[in-house]
């Protein structure tokens, strides 16, 4: 198979960069290692979801120990956006430079907020961000407000809302990809956060930039089908070829230009795996930081427990903090963020309580508010995926900045414990949830310390780009799906301009919503 843009993964890099491409006469192929995620009565059931693992990758990692696990990858169509709690936020101005931590330094990318700014807005555009600019002491300029108004809270968010502002919070509504009202499917099922939409009412990169680009323009789809290794050509410059293996067998499919969007890890483990006699120690990795600098954001979830209310709230995920992200009155050293979980349910508590008897779990889940704390991880050299003699990954994560976040939590505990809840616990994400993964192929503007120019082609090579969190030299600490989409749009339409495609009008039958000009391979 040939094509002239040859696209590894269909998440929110990959298929932004195919909607921008789509527009042109470029013939477009995207591969995707995973299939169409089924709709099935078990998308919403928290058993099948939680207790069976139903749609967690059967493949096991290393950890740094050695030690086997099975983390929480999910291979779909969409990416990890089919399981997203929808949360779509922009990184702030200052997340762009150098900032001081307590534990180290989260360095500056090689753009600003302004480059990404209209790609921002055009990623809200796509999106259907729903949300409210002006609550946020942190938020960054807009162009205008977000395409629609914020989901509403429930009664049980709406009264937490008014206890943090009455501690002197700035209590803000988080932007949600999420098609609520005016017609939209969304019901508020009460299974959003972590669980797939069997009714298409979630704002993944599947229903917001795949299928539209499949309407726009020539792309195929090929799923069930994982890339094993990109093929150079004698001078190490160029890559000419993907090698592919599928249910029928092993293939090999060339192109013009290879965007790698498969996720931070396997992107960085795909470029190690195609080592060869002019690049030993993988592609693009002159500098040597590819697989490198992982970053996972340190994360917490807080129950707060009140046995005289039962939290019947079915979208809880309207209601965020930053007025600890920065350095301020409250701590000489920026802390992160705060932001609603999706509704515990009692199988989400198993692996934490394994102790407990269901039905105590299920108590505790029926009478808790859900919040998750979040702050950086900054960049360390020997937090890495590699590769073992048998083709296995191993990510030895070096977490960082450990301190400021426990006394995030310790701040989220008491604000909980003042807004009247009698019972608040905790539970840290641990090193098998991986839903934040990101700079292992950074960017930046010298090829001895980075991997990628500044629109994320590869120092190393002519026609190879890594586009998703791959990129980021710094995590930030904001969920990271619109910044990828943002820096995507960009690159994509860098390409479209570069590559030379003519630009073509959308044919008429695209706007019906139909399939135009498409097609998938299975």
């Amino acid at each position: 198979m040939d094509a002239d843009i040859v696209i590894i993964g269909s998440g929110v890099g990959g298929s932004a960069v195919a909607w921008q491409l789509a527009a042109t006469d470029a013939r477009i192929l995207i591969i995707e290692r995973g299939e169409d995620l089924p709709r099935e009565l078990g998308n919403w059931d928290a058993e099948a979801v939680f207790g069976q693992l139903r749609y967690r990758t059967r493949e096991t990692w290393l950890n740094g120990a050695n030690e086997r696990y099975r983390p929480g990858q999910y291979y779909f169509v969409g990416g990890h956006t089919k399981f997203f709690g929808t949360a779509m936020f922009r990184f702030r101005e200052d997340d762009f430079r150098e900032v001081q931590h307590e534990e180290g330094v989260s360095p500056a990318w090689p753009i600003s907020y302004s480059d990404l700014a209209p790609y921002y807005d055009l990623a809200e555009s796509l999106f259907g961000i729903r949300g409210d600019a002006s609550g946020d002491p942190t938020e960054p300029p807009h162009a205008g407000p977000y395409p629609h108004p914020p989901v509403p809270d429930e009664p049980v968010i709406a009264a937490l809302r008014r206890q943090f502002e009455r501690l002197g919070l700035h209590p803000f509504h988080m932007p949600s990809s999420i098609d609520l009202g005016d017609g939209g499917p969304c019901v508020r099922c009460g299974t959003c956060d972590a669980f797939p939409c069997r009714i298409d009412a979630k704002g993944d990169a599947e229903k917001c930039l795949l299928r539209p680009a499949m309407r726009r323009g020539s792309v195929t789809l090929m799923t069930g089908t994982r890339v094993t290794r990109l093929v150079t050509d004698a001078t190490g410059k160029r890559i000419v070829a993907a090698e592919v293996e599928s249910r029928e067998g092993r293939k090999t499919v060339t192109g013009g230009t290879f965007v790698l969007s498969a996720g931070a890890i396997n992107s960085a483990a795909l470029l190690l795996a195609s080592a060869n006699d002019r690049m030993p120690n993988g592609l693009a990795n002159s500098s040597g930081v590819v697989g490198r600098y992982y970053m996972n954001h340190n994360c917490t979830a807080v129950l707060a427990i009140d046995p005289r209310r039962i939290n019947d709230t079915r979208f809880p995920k309207t209601l965020s903090v930053n007025d600890f992200y920065f350095a301020g009155e409250h701590d000489r050293w920026p802390l992160g963020n705060i932001q609603m979980l999706g509704k515990i349910r009692e199988p989400m508590l198993r692996d934490a309580m394994p102790y407990m008897p269901k039905r105590a779990l299920r108590y505790l889940s029926d009478h808790s508010v859900d919040l998750y704390a979040m702050s950086e991880d900054l960049p360390d050299r020997e937090s890495r995926i590699e590769l073992t003699n048998d083709g296995d990954i191993r990510l030895s994560w070096k977490r960082t900045n450990l301190k400021p976040h426990m006394r995030l939590v310790t701040k989220t505990k008491e604000l909980l414990r003042r807004s009247g809840f009698p019972l608040v616990v905790s539970r840290r994400f641990g090193e098998d949830t991986p839903s934040h993964q990101c700079g292992t192929v950074r960017f930046g503007i010298d090829p001895a310390s980075s991997s990628l120019d500044p629109l994320c082609k590869a120092h190393d090579h002519d026609n190879l780009y890594v586009v998703d969190a791959s990129f980021f030299p710094s995590s930030a600490a904001l969920n990271p799906a619109l910044t990828i989409a943002a820096q995507a749009l960009r690159v994509g339409e860098a390409l479209c301009r570069s590559l030379g495609h003519a630009a073509r009008k959308k044919p008429a039958v695209a706007e019906s919503g139909e399939s135009a000009s498409a097609s998938s391979i299975t």
